[in-house]
């Protein structure tokens, strides 16, 4: 490992697209939605990423499997060099404390760098 904190190889996320009846009916094989593809990044100790592009290309669904909220239906997301895409949602729980995702509009999200109590304040100052 050359000082990288989370590895994302090869991520992908197909969601499977509602079938008809009649799709049913005349043996129509199911299809998917690739709504990520193949994504890979490194991100070392220090560094911030920005997912950045069209409404619907993915960016969301990224940063919910980096999380784990959303599970992969292929790759590899190494953190400090586990593969938390094998780990169970207890073993998941001291780790999210050391990730968080930010939407575009920053006052729907927390800042990881200043207390809680000080974001909760900072509004009613």
């Amino acid at each position: 490992m050359t000082g990288e904190i989370l590895v994302v190889k090869d991520l992908k996320k197909y969601f499977p697209v509602t079938r008809t009846l009649l799709d049913t009916l005349r043996g129509r094989a199911q299809q998917y939605v690739r709504a990520v593809d193949g994504v890979s990044f490194a991100i070392k100790k220090g560094e911030t990423l920005s997912l950045i592009g069209e409404s619907g290309c993915g960016k969301t669904t990224t940063g919910r499997l980096v999380l784990r909220l959303e599970e992969p239906s292929g790759g590899q997301i190494l953190f400090k060099g586990r593969d938390i895409t094998r780990l169970s949602r207890k073993e998941l729980r001291p780790l999210r404390k050391y990730m968080q995702m930010i939407y575009q509009d920053p006052y729907a999200s927390l800042n990881p760098r200043i207390k809680i109590g000080d974001q909760i304040a900072e509004p009613l100052l």
